[in-house]
């Protein structure tokens, strides 16, 4: 990994590297890729950068001041960390980042020594639309997103490189598989080597009553687990506000397993997606945060 940081590091501080990167994208990528990289995000103005890579810092100042935002803060990696994180999500010819294989359940899913992090929630919530955004940088992979809810129907592997795998499971609710609770529950009880399961929320929905039974199982199985709120580019500051004080509430009430502190996410800007690919080596067990 070590050899990996150096290269990939090397390579990014070059301006011609980025350029090349860049013009990749454009020509191979269907998804925007302005500020896909963190570097270019350290390019705009200190308040829009912090707005694009802290999105709860962002929205604190909308807040009382006496609201209580320590959980706003247990997560948060400097820049380095954050730079250090991209490097995993960049491809090389040492380091190959692809869709992998698709499993219906459990038995038939690989073995795979690498850690897991797996990405769970209701159908149409933006899972494959998150998957695509944290691999924006490596465009050859291909992440399957439909405008249809409940497009994915199974268990999508996608390797990165010899460090950890990403896993797309099928949505809950609208037109879930019907074996959805066969396929699911034996995973993420089985898989020894799943480190986290990322359940995901709909920023102007919040929590809603299918999200509290997949609360409920997670709780019930002791899978640690984190709240992503999704496409926060699509609801209001006030109602992002609401919901988001809501879900830490809720989080305090009736979690035991769950990160303490919330992750909002837009797929379409990369809003919150530098922090959360910085999360993912983290406890992948790859990147370990600097002590400064």
């Amino acid at each position: 990994m070590e050899n990996l940081c150096v290269k990939v590091h090397q390579l990014s501080k070059s301006s011609r590297y980025t350029s090349l990167l860049q013009k990749r994208l454009m020509t191979q990528s269907r998804t925007p890729v302005q500020y896909a990289s963190f570097s270019e995000v350290q390019q705009l103005p200190e308040k829009q950068s912090i707005a694009i890579t802290f999105p709860l810092q962002d929205l604190a100042k909308f807040l009382s001041p006496n609201v209580d935002k320590s959980s706003f803060y247990i997560f948060k990696p400097n820049q380095r960390d954050i730079q250090t994180a991209e490097m995993f999500f960049i491809p090389s010819k040492q380091h190959i980042i692809d869709y992998s294989t698709s499993a219906v359940r459990m038995d038939h899913a690989p073995e795979m020594p690498e850690p897991e992090v797996c990405f769970l929630g209701r159908s149409n919530v933006g899972k494959s639309s998150l998957i695509k955004a944290l691999f924006s940088l490596a465009p050859d992979v291909e992440v399957r997103i439909s405008k249809h809810p409940g497009h994915t129907k199974k268990m999508n592997f996608f390797k990165v490189g010899k460090f950890f795998t990403l896993v797309d499971m099928p949505g809950y609710g609208f037109k879930a598989p019907k074996d959805f609770a066969e396929m699911v529950e034996p995973y993420l009880t089985q898989r020894t080597n799943l480190k986290r399961t990322f359940l995901l929320v709909d920023a102007k929905e919040g929590i809603q009553e299918m999200d509290n039974i997949a609360v409920e199982m997670l709780e019930e199985f002791g899978i640690p687990y984190v709240l992503v709120l999704t496409k926060i580019d699509t609801a209001s500051k006030s109602v992002m506000a609401k919901n988001v004080l809501q879900i830490r509430d809720f989080v305090e009430k009736n979690a035991h397993t769950c990160f303490p502190q919330l992750f909002p996410i837009s797929s379409l800007n990369y809003t919150g997606i530098h922090v959360l690919r910085c999360f993912i080596a983290h406890v992948t067990g790859n990147l370990p945060l600097s002590t400064e």
